[in-house]
């Protein structure tokens, strides 16, 4: 039995990843604010992951369960609730962020790693080797500047180093980390600027000429849990359609 616990599953991104990893035979914990059972889940829980305080009892029903995590794939997150400019953007934004996409992961992680940690790294399944694993789903805003949205850019910022020190810190255990980062991906996150977006990819934007889908993303984390990248703990991914690429 492999255990996998996908946080933000119950639509886009996180469903899509849900999805992939149930057909790589995980059972899956889907955890949101707001999901219900049924598949792709072996597990469903309503918890709010920036709940510091609630993340135990999140883990505790995990361990009665199935009383191992073989991957965490925080994917949790979301963008402002009115894109601001940054001379004008307010603490009640930035601190919503910051406890969202970049505290409630950082100590979810501490947590589930060292619960993963008192029990073997690496283990067989059928004679396979599989080890535990940490998937970091971040956005390429970490590292690409949008002025009107600052603080979900810091707070991306922020999980993508989140995602290297844990690399560091956990790459003699056997426990490998990597950070996703998504491009323009069509979600209900990005639904409400589909037009602003989809004149900027006719513009040539995206050097593919499309929009990214969450299933896009769901492949990159199911080939990194099946361990088709072995050797590559704290390396960053970047599903963009080019959009890393600099060009004259």
């Amino acid at each position: 039995m492999k255990v996998a616990v996908v946080t933000g599953a119950s639509r886009g991104i996180g469903y899509a990843i849900a999805n992939a990893l149930a057909a790589k035979d995980y059972k899956v914990v889907g955890i949101s604010r707001n999901i219900e059972p049924g598949a792709p889940f072996a597990l469903t829980i309503q918890a709010d992951i920036s709940d510091i305080e609630s993340q135990t009892a999140v883990l505790s029903q995990i361990a009665a369960k199935f009383g191992r995590i073989d991957l965490l794939v925080n994917n949790a997150g979301v963008a402002p609730l009115k894109r601001m400019d940054i001379l004008e953007a307010g603490v009640e934004s930035f601190d919503r962020l910051m406890n969202i996409n970049l505290r409630g992961p950082f100590f979810f992680t501490q947590m589930v790693v060292n619960y993963m940690l008192e029990g073997d790294a690496v283990r067989r399944i059928g004679g396979e080797e599989l080890k535990k694993s940490v998937i970091f789903i971040t956005s390429i805003s970490a590292v690409a500047s949008s002025p009107e949205r600052a603080e979900y850019c810091v707070s991306k910022a922020g999980l993508s180093m989140a995602a290297q020190v844990y690399a560091d810190r956990l790459a003699s255990t056997g426990i490998s980390v990597y950070e996703i980062r998504p491009g323009v991906i069509y979600t209900d996150m990005t639904a409400g600027v589909k037009e602003k977006y989809d004149k900027k990819i006719a513009e040539g934007l995206i050097p593919e000429g499309r929009w990214g889908e969450p299933e896009d993303i769901a492949k990159a984390v199911a080939a990194l849990a099946g361990g088709e990248i072995p050797y590559s703990t704290g390396t960053i991914i970047e599903i963009s359609g080019g959009m890393n690429i600099r060009h004259l």
